[in-house]
C-alpha cells in the first residue's frame, strides 16, 4: 500500500503544485509525521531542464511536525466520498484538514490535555486501534490474491446454477378494499398488465404494467417475496398481499434459476468472505496466544461454569 501511495503521489504531484505554487516551496528539515524521504535524482543539466520531482514531498510544516505528501494520500483514501473526486481538487482539501487537526492537537498538548488520563485512556485505545489494524492488514490482505479468488470460484460458483428467480408483475394499491376489486376485475378477465397502468400507485406501473423482472427471494420485502415464490406460472395472488408499502396483488409469469455467477460477478463476494475469514483466524490465534482474565462488575473473577454444575 505504501509503495501504491508513493507511486500515486508522484503522478499527481504536478498538477497539484500547479494549481497552488506555494506547495512547490522546499522547506528546511524538522520533525516529520513520516519517514524521510530519500533524495530525489537530480536532473541532467541544460536549459531545458526541470527540477525533479520528490518521491515523497512536504507539503506542509505544523509547530515542527511535517505533512508530506504520502499523509495527505493516505488521509484521502480512508474518505470513501472522496473515491471520485480528482486528486487535484480533494487534496488541498485533506491538506488543510490535516494542518489544522495538527494545530488544534498541538494546541491541546499545549494545554495538557494528553496528560488528562480520560483522555490518555483513549489515546492509548486509539492506538490499539490502529495497531489492530496493522496487523490484520498484514495478515489478511497478502491471502486475498486473485488466486485465492479463482480457487473459491472454481469451488463453490463456476458452472452451479444461481437462486431460484421468479419473473412478476405486481400492483400495488393503498387499501385492502381497493386490492380486492383488482382481484375481482382479474377474475372477470380483465389484463394484468392494463390494470397495473390503471391502478397501481408504484411510479412507472403505466409504462411497465406493473413487470418487476426476474428478482430472488432475498431481492423483495418477505411477505411480498413468500407470495411470489408461492405461486406457479402465469397465476395470480387471490388475496391482497400486505407490505410496509401497501397492499399487493401479484401474477408470476415465469421461473427459472439464475444463470451461474461469472468470475467477475463474484469477485466482491468472494473477496469479503475471504477478508472475514482472514480477519476470524487471526482475532482466533490472538485470542489463544494473549493471557484473558475477566471479572464479573462487583470485581470478582469469572471462572468458566462446569458442566456438571447448574448455574446459579
Amino acid at each position: 500500500m505504501a509503495r501504491s501511495l508513493r507511486l500515486f503521489a508522484a503522478f499527481v504531484l504536478p498538477g497539484l503544485l500547479c494549481a497552488g505554487g506555494a506547495l512547490a516551496q522546499p522547506a528546511p528539515a524538522g520533525k516529520s509525521a513520516t519517514p524521510a524521504a530519500k533524495p530525489a535524482v537530480a536532473a541532467p543539466a541544460g536549459p531545458a531542464a526541470q527540477p525533479a520531482t520528490p518521491p515523497n514531498p512536504l507539503l506542509a510544516k505544523v509547530d515542527g511536525v511535517e505533512i508530506h505528501m504520502s499523509d495527505v494520500a493516505q488521509a484521502a483514501a480512508n474518505v470513501p466520498e472522496l473515491r471520485d473526486v480528482p486528486p487535484q481538487q480533494a487534496y488541498p482539501m485533506v491538506l488543510e484538514r490535516l494542518v489544522s487537526m495538527q494545530a488544534v492537537a498541538d494546541a491541546a498538548r499545549r494545554a495538557g490535555l494528553d496528560k488528562d488520563p480520560a483522555v490518555a485512556q483513549q489515546m492509548l485505545r486509539a492506538t490499539d486501534e490502529v495497531l489492530s489494524n496493522a496487523l490484520l492488514g498484514s495478515k489478511v490482505g497478502p491471502t486475498v490474491t486473485p488466486a485465492a479468488i479463482e480457487a473459491v470460484y472454481q469451488k463453490d460458483f463456476a458452472n452451479k446454477a444461481g437462486a431460484e428467480e421468479v419473473h412478476a408483475r405486481h400492483i400495488l394499491v393503498p387499501t385492502e378494499e381497493e386490492a380486492k376489486k383488482v382481484i375481482a376485475e382479474l377474475k372477470g378477465g380483465a389484463d394484468f398488465a392494463k390494470l397495473a397502468a390503471k391502478y397501481s400507485k408504484e411510479p412507472g406501473a403505466a409504462e411497465r404494467g406493473g413487470d418487476l423482472g426476474f428478482f430472488t427471494a432475498n431481492d423483495m420485502v418477505p411477505e411480498f417475496s413468500a407470495a411470489a415464490f408461492a405461486l406457479k406460472p402465469g397465476s395470480y395472488s387471490t388475496t391482497p398481499v400486505k407490505t410496509q408499502f401497501g397492499w399487493h396483488v401479484i401474477k408470476v409469469e415465469e421461473r427459472r434459476s439464475a444463470p451461474p455467477k461469472t468470475l467477475e460477478q463474484a469477485t466482491p463476494e468472494i473477496r469479503q468472505a475471504l477478508i472475514r475469514e482472514g480477519v476470524d483466524k487471526v482475532v482466533k490465534d490472538s485470542l489463544a496466544a494473549a493471557r484473558i482474565e475477566r471479572f464479573n462488575p462487583d470485581g470478582s473473577v469469572v471462572r468458566p461454569i462446569d458442566s456438571a454444575e447448574p448455574p446459579k
